[in-house]
């Protein structure tokens, strides 16, 4: 039986100092939503492309029968699935006649650095404003229609999520519970490489297969949700297993960045970090083959760039 979502906190960002941030959230690992970091924050389409325009980007397709697929069979995931080329302008005209949809067509993990987009005030301040002051990113553009999903995963740095347009259900699962989320195995990055990643869970949560994995019973024993809303940050800290859902049937927009994860003793106490570092090991055969092919055909510039996204 499933057990009831547990919340995570909500607080509002005049409540809390840097500090106050760094000792109860960061150093403890504590996930948290915070509201007031992004006052008036409205991106909508018709404000991207306006401030995109014919920008070219990378976008994921993902297709339309992915998940009716069992995940065990998945030979890519996340930012491994196929890439296409095109501008924003050409994007939005999919997600207006609903093609994006139909296919589950992404925009994920974008850099902004370069864009207008960069240098939106809140996004400015955001890092002082709770003390993260090292990113280990710059800030990441995700986007697409409603009812996609980011697949039940972990990240190895701290991240905080802002939601700039509509709604995302996070469901999301601590470090202790890796064993019971059924990761795929850090061996199958020697096949596929970073198309494949280990911090990716088996299990579907829309559809849990409890014969195949026992275990998830357990996990969901300490699960917890957030509806995250238009304006709101989800602070998720290393190795929390997470799962974004696009709500709604309109397009949603996210923007996030990954920090320094501190202290350090966090990292090397970390299996789930340690088991991404020797995911990436795993992968650099298949890394080296992949750049010999680009560097070595046509369209060198466009399949570097590929390999670049996934990295």
């Amino acid at each position: 039986m499933l057990k009831i979502a547990d919340s995570i906190a909500r607080i509002d960002v005049a409540e809390i100092t840097p500090d106050i941030f760094i000792e109860k959230y960061q150093k403890t690992g504590t996930p948290v939503t915070i509201a007031g970091l992004l006052p008036a924050i409205n991106w909508n389409l018709e404000y991207l492309c306006e401030k995109l325009g014919d920008q070219t980007f990378l976008f994921r397709n993902y297709g339309n029968s992915r998940y009716q697929q069992d995940k065990r069979d998945w030979k890519n995931i996340g930012s491994g699935v196929a890439l296409q080329s095109m501008q924003f302008t050409e994007y939005a005209e999919l997600l207006r006649d609903r093609t994006a949809h139909e296919n589950d067509i992404y925009l994920g993990k974008c850099s902004i650095k370069d864009t207008i987009l960069a240098q939106t005030p809140a996004l400015q301040i955001i890092g002082s404003q709770l003390g993260l002051t090292k990113p280990a990113t710059d800030f990441n553009l995700y986007m697409g229609p409603g009812g996609h999903s980011s697949g039940l995963h972990y990240d190895s740095v701290d991240g905080t999520l802002m939601q700039m347009y509509g709604e995302k259900r996070v469901v999301l699962f601590p470090p202790s519970q890796t064993y019971n989320l059924y990761p795929f195995p850090v061996y199958r990055h020697i096949r596929y490489g970073l198309k494949l990643r280990s911090w990716f869970s088996r299990v579907s949560l829309a559809q849990p297969d409890l014969i195949s994995f026992p275990r998830f019973k357990m996990a969901l024993q300490h699960r917890y949700e957030v509806i995250l809303k238009q304006g709101e940050t989800l602070f998720i800290p290393m190795g929390w297993w997470h799962e974004v859902t696009a709500l709604g049937d309109d397009m949603v927009c996210s923007v996030n960045r990954f920090w320094r994860v501190y202290p350090t003793s966090r990292v090397v106490q970390s299996w789930n970090r340690w088991r991404a570092v020797c995911g990436h090991i795993c992968a650099l055969p298949h890394i080296g083959m992949s750049l010999a092919i680009a560097l070595s055909g046509s369209n060198r510039k466009q399949k570097l760039s590929k390999i670049l996204h996934r990295l």
